[in-house]
């Protein structure tokens, strides 16, 4: 059974930066980043592929950058110019297949169990 694995999370005031890093059991082509509220549906942050390319969210473009490493079988995602908007648990997705599109559509069979993001004013 593959793992996924989610660290960084943590507090942090409104502009600051925080690191998040997903550690995989093994190699999948599409991972991506999700986030979600209480009550709210999960929504895409960033999505990368093994051929580099990547997707964001509107909300975060420019100040979220998402990396891949296809040989350490992790993925980052550096979260800059935070706001309290930001605030939720956020969960690491992965898919071995190199099918479809690698976006927030894709029906990712991998999840980890999600690290938290505070963002305060």
């Amino acid at each position: 059974q593959a793992q996924l694995v989610e660290s960084g999370g943590g507090s942090v005031q409104a502009g600051g930066s925080l690191s998040l890093s997903c550690q995989a059991s093994r190699y999948f082509y599409c991972m991506g980043w999700f986030r979600q509220l209480p009550g709210l549906p999960r929504e895409g942050v960033a999505t990368s592929d093994s051929d580099g390319r990547t997707t964001y969210a509107e909300s975060v473009k420019g100040r979220f950058s998402i990396s891949k490493d296809n040989f350490g079988h992790s993925l980052h995602l550096q979260m800059d110019s935070l706001s309290p908007e930001d605030t939720a648990m956020y969960y690491c997705a992965a898919d071995p297949y190199r099918s479809d599109g690698c976006n927030f559509g894709r029906n990712f069979p991998y999840w980890g169990q999600g690290t938290q993001v505070t963002v305060s004013s």
